[in-house]
C-alpha cells in the first residue's frame, strides 16, 4: 500500500494493487500486538491500526484500483516492440482467469516462515506442530487456542511475541530454546514477553527429539558445542502438548523465479546492488520479499523508495 501511495504522488495515475486475501493488510492484520508505526506515525500502534492508516488513505485515492482475492499464479517478461519489456501477469480470482500487463510491476510478496522439515528435528510427526505464525492467525484471527503446555523452537520475533501470547490466554509456556549462543529477535521482545512472564529461555540448546502419538507429549533437550552438536549428559525432557517453529524467514520470490531474475540461492532474494531493484528491469522488489526487516517501519520505509523507483521507471518509457 506505501509503494502504491508513493507511485500515485510520483504521477503514476493507473495502479492496481492486486491482494490474495480478502482484505488489505496482510500479515499486520494478526499482529495485534503493539510496536508498529514508531518510526512512521510517531506513535505506538498494533498492527491493524497501523495497516488502517494506509487503507484509509488507499480508499481515498481513485488512482488506485484494489483487486481482493486475487491470487498471481505466474509472472513472465513480454517483449514490446523492438526492444521494450514488460511484465505481463496471470492471476485468479474466484470465478476468474485473466493476465495483465503492465509498464512496472512492484513485488511485496514478504515471506514465509521456516518449518520443522528446515532444521529438521527427530521424532514422530504428532498433532501440535504449529509455525509461529500460524499459532498467531489461530488465535488471534480464528479465536482458537492451539494447545496449553507450550514449547517454542527459536527465538525470532513472533515467537518471543506468541510466548506473550499464550501466556495472557491461560497457557504455560515452558521454555523458549534457542541453538545460538544469542537471541535472534529484539531485544525488546525479550524483556516484555519473556523476562515480565517468567518463562525460561535457553540459549546454546537445541531439541533433539520431539514425542507423541495422537499429540505431542514431550520434547528432548540438550545444551549445544559451539559446533552446534549435543553435548552428552545434558539432555532432559519438557512435556508439552504443542511445539511452536519460529528459526526464520524465507522471502517468498518464486513469482520473481519465475520470471528469470537473479536471486541469491542462500537468502532466496534478488541479487542487485541497488535497494528494491532486480536484475530485470522494470521488476522491483520492496519490503520482507528484498530483504528480511526487523520492523514494518523499515519495510514501509523502503517500499516508498520502491514506488518512487518504479514511478521513474514508468516515466522512462515516455
Amino acid at each position: 500500500m506505501a509503494a502504491a501511495l508513493a507511485a500515485k504522488e510520483s504521477g503514476i495515475q493507473d495502479i492496481l494493487l492486486l491482494e490474495r486475501d480478502q482484505y488489505l493488510g496482510g500479515i499486520l492484520n494478526q499482529c495485534i500486538h503493539p510496536g508498529f508505526g514508531l518510526r512512521q506515525f510517531k506513535t505506538d500502534l498494533t498492527g491493524p491500526e497501523f495497516a488502517d492508516k494506509y487503507i484509509q488513505q488507499i480508499e481515498k485515492t481513485p488512482e488506485i484500483q484494489v483487486s481482493l482475492q486475487t491470487f498471481v499464479i505466474r509472472l513472465e517478461i513480454q517483449t514490446v516492440g523492438a526492444t521494450g519489456r514488460s511484465p505481463l501477469l496471470t492471476c485468479i480470482k474466484p470465478g476468474k482467469l485473466f493476465t495483465l500487463s503492465a509498464k512496472a510491476v512492484i513485488m511485496c510478496t514478504g515471506c514465509r516462515e521456516r518449518t520443522r522439515e528446515m532444521i529438521p528435528i527427530p521424532g514422530t510427526r504428532p498433532a501440535g506442530i504449529f509455525t509461529a505464525g500460524l499459532a498467531q492467525k489461530l488465535i488471534n484471527l480464528e479465536g482458537l487456542l492451539p494447545g496449553r503446555k507450550v514449547v517454542i523452537i527459536g527465538s525470532g520475533d513472533i515467537g518471543l511475541i506468541m510466548a506473550r501470547r499464550f501466556s495472557l490466554e491461560g497457557a504455560k509456556v515452558k521454555a523458549v530454546i534457542e541453538i545460538q549462543k544469542q537471541i535472534r529477535g529484539l531485544l525488546r521482545n525479550v524483556v516484555q514477553c519473556l523476562e515480565d512472564f517468567h518463562i525460561p529461555l535457553y540459549l546454546q540448546h537445541k531439541v533433539t527429539k520431539i514425542e507423541g502419538q495422537d499429540r505431542v507429549s514431550q520434547v528432548t533437550i540438550c545444551r549445544v558445542d559451539d559446533r552446534f552438536q549435543a553435548i552428552p549428559g545434558t539432555q532432559f525432557e519438557i512435556p508439552c502438548d504443542t511445539v511452536l517453529i519460529s528459526v526464520g524467514l524465507i522471502p517468498e520470490n518464486e513469482l520473481l523465479e519465475m520470471a528469470g531474475v537473479r536471486l541469491d540461492k542462500k537468502t532466496n532474494t534478488p541479487v542487485h546492488q541497488q535497494l528494491n531493484h532486480t536484475s530485470i528491469p522494470g521488476v522491483f522488489v520492496c519490503g520482507n520479499a528484498f530483504q528480511i526487516y526487523d520492523l514494518a517501519d523499515s519495510v514501509t520505509r523502503d517500499s516508498v523508495q520502491a514506488g518512487k523507483q518504479a514511478a521513474d521507471y514508468v516515466r522512462s518509457w515516455a
